[in-house]
């Protein structure tokens, strides 16, 4: 009995140029994620006029297949299809490419970096972010009053996800570079440790190994412990290399403490402390220089960069939002707000379109967005695909951000999905959460109005 993705898993994996042309291959929320050793042996038309795939794209040097939510099932029918082993470590053979270092590279990097730690945490993100929804929701019902123990554990699992951030992230982006998880846990942990807190939060001085220590707060960051698990996997496999196998079980995790965990303390725990600070503070710049027009302007783009992968930059500034404010008024609103306009325009594309198969993609897009709120597949399957629908959601974006700007619309929860069920979040003083519900209102009347009257050239590829 032939499997769901079978043909797809066959022309997939023709099309890449077969399994020996993989370093490696993952997925994430909605794309197949391929690393291959020569994209010139890649057939990109075979595969995006394959059934099932929504659209294609190139992030630095990895081939992103844009699947939809069914992705994990795709996935795996592709592994077994073609006998790979799932979630493998980076082929050894990249380690002796040595390609040219610009800014750009170096950026994309960046992010792919940030994008690959973040994206296995989502799940946890959403948990955090639900459970503070619930208690907050009851809080504000007279339901759980700030006194009652439940409200405090709540509370705690509801902080915990952010406030644990780096050793979450230890584990993660180990998991991206290829080093081990344990290590990398272990020095997240390490900046998180509650006498280093206090030794930051004091003012003391610390050195380690004759080196001044650098003492920060480092609870909530994104950017060091990514940083940091980098040179790890570096210096794990340099140390590997060398070491006899008869004492590598000690050598390699001891020797790689040794090394990494001043060079975190001196070097990149500081170099990435600064650049999130800077990354927030820019952000904080722009909310309080320009206000409504900001998160207009941010609503607006933000399609471009989430189908760039730029959106998650913006993670150390949310993350520092919630630890000092309490609350995000700015970018996790212009993103639900462009979520919401992405059904929008695919809801009204459904509607207008005569092809069945357009019809019936769209639709399925629009339900993805606004119920899950992963907006991929509308963005590569539809709007980015036929343009005006992209055209009419960015307007629509600039519209429902600039009414939630001059109306100071704020996120009070991580929302995890940022679909329909994100709309509790802005549940907080005052009349916050109507103000949402009047901004997102424009933002996808003017989306799906401007879709539906200048429709789309069905006969684009």
């Amino acid at each position: 009995m032939a499997k769901k993705y079978e043909e797809l898993s066959k022309v997939v994996l023709q099309s890449i140029g077969g399994k020996d042309n993989i370093n490696y291959f993952q997925h994430c929320t909605t794309r197949l994620r391929f690393n291959l050793k020569d994209r010139g042996l890649v057939d990109l038309d075979t595969i995006e006029n394959a059934d099932k795939v929504l659209g294609t794209q190139w992030s630095n040097e990895e081939l992103q297949i844009i699947i939809g939510p069914a992705v994990a099932e795709a996935y795996a029918e592709i592994c077994e299809y073609g006998n790979i082993e799932t979630e493998t470590a980076i082929d050894e053979n990249l380690d002796g490419e040595h390609k040219k270092l610009t800014v750009k590279s170096f950026f994309t990097g960046m992010m792919d970096g940030i994008s690959g730690s973040i994206t296995p945490l989502i799940p946890m993100m959403i948990g955090g972010g639900m459970i503070k929804v619930i208690y907050l929701i009851a809080n504000l019902a007279g339901i759980l009053p700030e006194t009652t123990s439940t409200y405090q554990i709540l509370f705690w699992l509801g902080d915990a996800f952010i406030y644990f951030f780096p050793i979450f992230l230890g584990a993660t982006s180990a998991r991206k570079f290829g080093a081990n998880q344990g290590i990398g846990m272990l020095l997240g942990g390490l900046l998180v440790y509650p006498s280093f807190i206090t030794a930051a939060t004091d003012g003391a001085s610390l050195s380690i190994f004759g080196l001044p220590v650098y003492v920060v707060n480092y609870s909530t960051t994104v950017i060091p412990i990514i940083l940091t698990v980098y040179v790890l996997s570096k210096v794990e496999k340099t140390i590997s290399k060398y070491c006899p196998d008869i004492i590598k079980s000690f050598v390699v995790p001891l020797g790689s403490l040794l090394v990494v965990v001043p060079i975190m303390l001196v070097v990149t725990a500081p170099i990435g402390y600064y650049i999130g600070t800077y990354i927030a503070n820019g952000v904080i710049w722009i909310y309080e220089t320009i206000g409504f027009l900001g998160v207009s302007i941010l609503c607006a783009l933000l399609p471009l960069m989430i189908m760039t992968g730029m959106h998650t930059m913006m993670t150390p500034y949310w993350t520092s939002a919630f630890a000092s404010l309490g609350y995000d008024p700015f970018f996790l609103p212009a993103m639900i707000l462009s979520n919401f306009n992405q059904f929008a325009a695919t809801l009204a594309v459904s509607l207008k379109a005569k092809n069945p198969k357009i019809k019936s993609t769209a639709l399925s897009c629009a339900v993805t967005a606004i119920v899950g709120g992963v907006t991929e597949p509308a963005m590569f399957g539809i709007t980015l695909k036929y343009k005006k629908p992209l055209y009419a959601a960015m307007i629509g974006n600039a519209a429902g951000g600039l009414i939630a700007g001059l109306l100071k619309v704020a996120c009070y929860a991580f929302p995890g999905s940022g679909g329909i069920f994100a709309t509790v979040t802005f549940a907080g003083p005052g009349n916050n959460l109507i103000f949402f519900i009047i901004a997102a209102s424009i933002g996808m009347i003017v989306t799906f109005a401007l879709t539906y009257i200048f429709g789309i050239d069905e006969k684009e590829v």
